[in-house]
């Protein structure tokens, strides 16, 4: 199961969705997408707001300075991982 915490300045995405074996998993698939697309969007527009750390099965993004775009684009990602857990309440779990 990929658990996905949402906290105060920090995100944390970690494990693997079990959805399906490697190369053939949509829900890791669609985790992993939209939450580099969101990072590598940050990073073009506000790059001094974040830091983000990522291995096999992990990314923590630390917002270190808010701000209207980060904000903006933080919510979006969480808005669309938590519309990927209403499909797959099974495989991904927001807190």
């Amino acid at each position: 199961m990929i658990r996905v915490q949402v906290l105060k300045n920090k995100i944390k995405v970690s494990g693997h969705s079990g959805y399906e074996e490697n190369g053939k998993d949509i829900v890791c698939a669609a985790v992993s997408s939209i939450v580099t697309t969101s990072v590598n969007a940050i990073i073009r527009l506000e790059p001094s707001t974040i830091t983000f750390e990522e291995s096999d099965g992990f990314v923590e993004i630390n917002i270190i300075t808010e701000s209207k775009t980060t904000n903006t684009l933080i919510l979006n990602m969480v808005d669309l991982l938590k519309d990927l857990e209403k499909k797959y309440s099974k495989y991904i779990k927001i807190t």
